[in-house]
């Protein structure tokens, strides 16, 4: 199950917005195939793995979402399962699709014995957008990207930031926002850093995340490069609805789109409508602390620097505190180097479906 976990973080920026699966295959405790969901629209996980196996026949199929049982732009996985003759499927976790879902016991029925919830947790992680997705439609999974210094700063006392983090943990970067709908930061990250907001890594996505500039009433550069590259790139400014107007006239001509929602509930709605089913939030530190505080955050990516400032940007903003028993402990997902760096995944909580 692990291997099947590590073939489908291959599919990452390329899947979606279908899951990402992995399957590997066995016949006397050896591998004899292995495959895994590589492009939206193409072969699924379980199809590949037989693609890649001269005799499936008895084997025992480990795969981490339940097989699908529908016709989409694929047939059902269930079906190549039987016809291939597996005897066995193990999986990690159920399939919350309404339509794709029931496959397990469609495999139960031909006679195939059936095993789940291995590594059921690590699973849900790993496709916690999709999962969430599905448990709340009305918003997009929301996570934040953080990289700060030792004691919590993401900028020093004047405000600069580049580089925190070391080119490790920018490649990483690179390669997290292939996997999201939209990349959005506040206005003070624009001003300061005049970030571009592209994925410039070794995963090229399907469909380039959207670029988004929250800014509730302050101005908007037309020099900065999300707003002179708006015409390759799609940038969407969302602002509270008293400026949208003069927004829009101050960006006539740009191809930025101007959209308007007043609080942060209302900027993680709009997001959702604008088509965004995941949205990764780069900056700044009030923005983090404003989505925290509304309790709009699912995930965290954090990159802690071997840096001590002592002064600068605090990386969450200023927050009231908690008493230790009224605060929330976080599912702890990914800890990992990345060069001298170190990064940190945690979840809000993990989405599972029922088993």
């Amino acid at each position: 199950m692990e291997r099947a976990l590590d073939l489908a973080r291959r599919g990452w920026g390329r899947a979606a917005p279908n899951p990402l699966v992995g399957a590997v295959l066995l016949s006397d405790g050896e591998v004899i195939g292995e495959g895994f969901h590589a492009e939206y629209g193409e072969s699924h996980a379980e199809v590949a793995a037989l693609a890649h196996c001269a005799d499936p026949r008895g084997a025992t199929m480990v795969v981490t979402l339940e097989p699908c049982n529908h016709a989409g732009k694929t047939p059902p996985c269930t079906d190549a399962i039987i016809e291939a003759g597996v005897s066995r499927v193990v999986l990690a976790l159920r399939d919350p699709t309404a339509g794709a879902g029931g496959g397990a016991q469609r495999l139960r029925e031909e006679g195939i014995d059936v095993e789940e919830g291995l590594l059921r947790e690590e699973a849900a992680a790993l496709n916690a957008p999709f999962l969430w997705g599905h448990k709340r439609p009305d918003r997009p999974f929301i996570a934040l990207k953080v990289a700060s210094s030792l004691d919590g700063f993401l900028a020093d006392e004047s405000g600069r930031s580049k580089w925190i983090s070391g080119p490790e943990a920018r490649e990483y970067v690179h390669w997290l926002r292939a996997g999201f709908d939209g990349i959005a930061v506040g206005r003070r990250t624009v001003e300061v850093d005049d970030p571009l907001l592209t994925v410039r890594g070794a995963v090229e996505p399907r469909v380039p995340p959207v670029r988004v500039l929250l800014t509730r009433s302050g101005m908007v550069r037309r020099d900065a490069q999300i707003v002179r590259t708006a015409r390759e790139v799609p940038t969407v400014v969302l602002t509270g609805s008293r400026a949208r107007e003069r927004i829009e006239k101050d960006l006539d001509g740009t191809g930025v789109m101007v959209r308007a929602a007043d609080g942060v509930e209302e900027v993680v709605a709009e997001l959702r409508s604008a088509g965004m089913r995941s949205v990764l939030v780069e900056g700044g530190g009030s923005l983090a602390g404003a989505l925290l505080e509304a309790h709009l955050v699912d995930r965290i990516y954090w990159i802690q620097a071997p840096l001590w400032l002592g002064v600068g940007v605090p990386a969450f903003g200023d927050r009231g505190g908690l008493p230790l028993e009224d605060s929330v402990r976080w599912a702890v997902t990914e800890r990992r180097a990345l060069g001298p760096d170190t990064l940190l995944v945690v979840d809000r909580e993990l989405c599972l479906p029922e088993s």
